[in-house]
């Protein structure tokens, strides 16, 4: 079933969701919640999606870009390679633009690292370890922060990074208090 996706201001996208004991009929339930809501959000379109966002307060989150697709449940995050140090030679660090289907049309440049390792469950009980690199790491990333109640304005503010709304063609820097 589609389910409305909360908005910014929600308290319940503040708090830390709950581990999830028993993948049983109603976790199955809510994957396809999830799943079905992801995959009409085409303006703007969205790439994951995580429990707490249709007021489900359990570690569960979808992704689904191109042919990355994946179910996480209960994500552990076992290894976190900071932005990679093998070039010598100066260079900028590689930020992308960062959204959120909880704060549609806002955008910001964010600096995630780009490997990450996590162990999760999967939609058939099987314990995974997987390594994510580059955008994928960064919506893994996105989605864990989204179980521990953080939203990507509150990493914008730890960076002192702009925050930019999207009208149509136009870009407006928005202050982030």
């Amino acid at each position: 079933m589609i389910r409305k996706v909360l908005q910014s201001g929600d308290p319940l996208l503040r708090k830390k969701a709950k581990l999830v004991t028993k993948i049983d009929k109603k976790v199955r339930g809510i994957i396809k919640d999830l799943k079905d809501t992801l995959s009409v959000q085409k303006d703007p379109e969205g790439v994951g999606l995580a429990a707490p966002q249709i007021g489900k307060n359990l570690q569960i989150f979808v992704c689904e870009y191109k042919k990355f697709k994946r179910v996480v449940i209960n994500p552990k995050i076992i290894n976190i390679e900071k932005k990679s140090g093998i070039n010598k030679t100066p260079q900028k660090k590689k930020e992308i633009l960062e959204g959120c289907l909880s704060l549609p049309y806002y955008y910001g440049p964010l600096r995630r690292a780009q490997k990450i390792t996590v162990k999760y469950l999967d939609e058939n009980s099987k314990e995974v370890t997987e390594t994510f690199e580059g955008f994928n790491a960064q919506i893994i990333m996105h989605e864990i922060d989204h179980l521990n109640g953080i939203l990507f304005i509150d990493r914008l503010l730890e960076e002192r990074k702009p925050l930019y709304k999207v009208d149509g063609d136009d870009w407006e820097e928005v202050e982030l208090i």
